[in-house]
């Protein structure tokens, strides 16, 4: 017979069994480490959606459409220029947009230009006239059988060699009281001297114009580049200032900058074309007044020696 203290052992026991045998060691074939294939079929593929199962939005009838409004103008920039004057890209239209300093310099290159085109008319006329007397001078001088001669067929020319014969027959006469003593080594020098200082005058005469000419070739693109660097020092200025690096912005002050070296170029380039062709034109005449003063000093030679042949008693 079981006392009341074994009852409730027995009891106890019986609770505990099934919490041990959750507990218990799986067989060998339950601890096989290999997880089992799990055989899954893939969703169905999504239906496209049709005209039907689309929800159709309202559409408002036309008179309630809503009209765009009226477009901001923009804003004048900080300088004061205003900022639709970059739409137009024309030279004139970079030039009033550009910045008080650049279109200075964009107009003292253009009066440069303008310098160099009248400087390069003038002197064609006058250098083309200038070769024409002295190559008619000196046809007459080469012809001539005495000094005195070809001073006489220049009369009224006022060409240098015209000049370079009177000269010469002027001196001739002044030193004719000297010959008899001091021989004709003096006439000559002094007759030397004389066409030397003629025939530099001359191409100092013909040179006029060109130092301008030559300033203008070596200064123009540095001034053009001044105004370069102006505008694009405007042109950052305000690429801060409104605060994008949008291309609609740049570009235009960046154009209008550049127009300023090319106008110095367009000023510059024909500069120095013009005033090398008449450095070479200019050459040229003093070899043709070398050439009508070597004549004279021909004339001279021999009127000296058929004096000398006249003079009684030689």
């Amino acid at each position: 017979m079981l006392t009341g203290r074994s009852l409730c052992a027995c009891v106890m026991l019986t609770l505990a069994l099934p919490g041990l045998t959750a507990f218990a060691p799986l067989p060998a074939a339950a601890q096989d480490p290999t997880p089992p294939v799990v055989q899954t079929t893939p969703p169905p593929a999504p239906t496209p959606p049709t005209a039907e199962s689309v929800p159709q939005l309202p559409v408002p009838p036309p008179d309630e459409v809503a009209q765009p409004g009226p477009v901001a103008a923009p804003q004048p920039l900080a300088d004061g220029r205003p900022a639709a004057d970059f739409g137009d890209l024309s030279p004139w239209g970079m030039y009033r947009a550009a910045h008080w300093v650049v279109q200075a310099v964009m107009v003292s290159l253009a009066f440069a230009a303008f310098v160099t085109w009248t400087v390069l008319a003038y002197k064609l006329v006058e250098l083309a006239a200038a070769r024409r007397q002295v190559s008619r001078s000196g046809q007459v001088i080469q012809e001539a059988d005495t000094l005195e001669a070809a001073s006489t067929a220049l009369t009224g020319q006022r060409d240098p060699a015209a000049f370079m014969a009177h000269s010469a027959l002027n001196e001739y006469n002044r030193s004719l009281r000297a010959l008899d003593v001091a021989g004709p080594d003096g006439v000559k020098e002094r007759t030397r001297s004389l066409l030397d200082r003629v025939e530099v005058q001359a191409g100092a005469h013909l040179r006029r114009g060109m130092g301008i000419v030559a300033t203008i070739g070596a200064t123009a693109p540095f001034v053009g580049l001044f105004g370069t660097v102006w505008g694009i020092m405007n042109a950052f200025v305000g690429i801060a200032e409104s605060r994008t690096t949008n291309l609609a912005v740049v570009a235009p002050g960046l154009a209008e900058a550049l127009l300023a070296t090319a106008i110095g170029l367009v000023a510059a380039i024909p500069a120095v074309v013009i005033y090398n062709h008449f450095a070479r034109a200019i050459a040229a005449y003093r070899q043709m007044l070398g050439d009508a003063a070597a004549g004279v000093e021909r004339l001279l030679s021999r009127d000296l020696d058929f004096r000398r042949i006249r003079k009684p008693g030689v």
